[in-house]
């Protein structure tokens, strides 16, 4: 069954337009006890290179492409709040951030299991699975790993990676640092899946006019192919011309996937016009085929034939998912990638505001 989720902004701002295509987003930051201002909290809408940071009176302004995005409010000492926003809505409430709490058990726990040559262990296996193996990733530096903390747990046979402070990567191949507050990263070695999950941020690098020329080429082959670019397909009902096909499992044959004629059918697509939303469902796994051109690295790393015409990824749906036109969908937990998308990590991922 397709559920519909609206949305819930729990924090404090306040949003108006301000151009075509753009909104201003401005709120306040508080202590949840004293309702003191915090000066100084992190404010930014994750995946993308729009941050900003507390003034005095715990206030904040972001300007913002139109669209959907999650704010991101931490503050040392605090839980760190995520809350969803998008162009559409207008709620002037308070963000209130909760005094963190560590246990004794927690602690007790962790340090168990912590492995204490973790780096020399499992790091390059954790930048592998975490910045990825394609050519990008060659470029990418991790500038922080002594932020790291391993732990293995042999029972359930599985790796966890926490970080004590924001993963900063150096990107030279798009001329981005990201800056990523990593809640934890999973791998399980029964199933060869790793998870991870965190917040993203942002920044452009400096560069000379080559350096900008050479990032803003690199950035254009990341985009095309992408799952940032096969959502804003989707949205604007672009799919075909812009080369994508989705293909849907077969009821009796479980290696079959017979292609959907119309993506945008009732049974699978639903636009919420008040909202500015699409939201997609499908009953079983798809298959998302990317026509034009596929990356010679991707044949060779998945040991495809020559003349393959198609990079595909395969997506078990949990629920139905809610696209907004910049790209941005949630919940992102329901989708779960396989294949080509699932090659592609942090080091070929792209902000929300990245316009081709």
């Amino acid at each position: 069954m397709k559920n519909y989720r609206s949305l819930l902004i729990l924090s404090a701002f306040f949003i108006s337009e301000t151009t075509f295509g753009q909104f201003t987003l401005t709120g306040k930051v508080v202590d949840s006890a004293s309702r003191e201002p915090l000066y100084g909290a992190s404010v930014f809408c994750q995946n993308t290179t729009s941050g900003t940071i507390t003034n005095k009176e715990g206030g904040f302004s972001l300007q913002l492409k139109a669209g959907g995005y999650e704010l991101i409010i931490s503050f040392t000492g605090y839980q760190t709040r995520e809350i969803r926003i998008s162009n559409n809505d207008n709620s002037p409430l308070q963000i209130e951030l909760v005094k963190e709490e560590k246990t004794m058990g927690e602690v007790v726990i962790r340090s168990s299991n912590e492995v204490t040559d973790g780096w020399n262990k499992y790091g390059k296996f954790f930048l592998e699975n975490f910045i990825g193996s394609t050519p990008n990733s060659v470029l990418c530096t991790l500038q922080n790993p002594e932020v790291l903390h391993f732990y293995y747990y042999k029972k359930s046979d599985k790796l966890k990676v926490l970080a004590t402070e924001p993963v900063l990567i150096s990107n030279k191949a798009l001329g981005y640092t990201l800056r990523y507050q990593l809640d934890s990263f999973m791998y399980y070695y029964k199933t060869q899946i790793s998870s991870y999950r965190g917040y993203c941020f942002f920044t452009q690098m400096e560069g000379s006019f080559q350096d900008q020329k050479a990032w803003s080429e690199n950035r254009k082959k990341v985009y095309y192919g992408s799952k940032l670019q096969f959502m804003r397909s989707y949205y604007d009902s672009t799919l075909r011309e812009d080369g994508y096909e989705i293909g849907l499992l077969d009821e009796n044959n479980k290696t079959k996937f017979n292609v959907v004629q119309n993506p945008y059918d009732s049974a699978y697509y639903t636009i919420y016009d008040s909202t500015y939303e699409s939201e997609v469902y499908y009953p079983r796994k798809i298959s998302v085929s990317y026509k034009k051109k596929p990356e010679p690295e991707y044949i060779q790393r998945f040991k495809l034939p020559k003349n393959v015409g198609a990079e595909i990824s395969y997506i078990d749906l949990i629920d139905a998912i809610v696209i907004k036109e910049n790209g941005y969908f949630y919940d992102q937990k329901d989708w779960i990638n396989q294949g080509y998308w699932s090659w592609k990590n942090l080091a070929d991922l792209l902000p929300y505001d990245y316009i081709p």
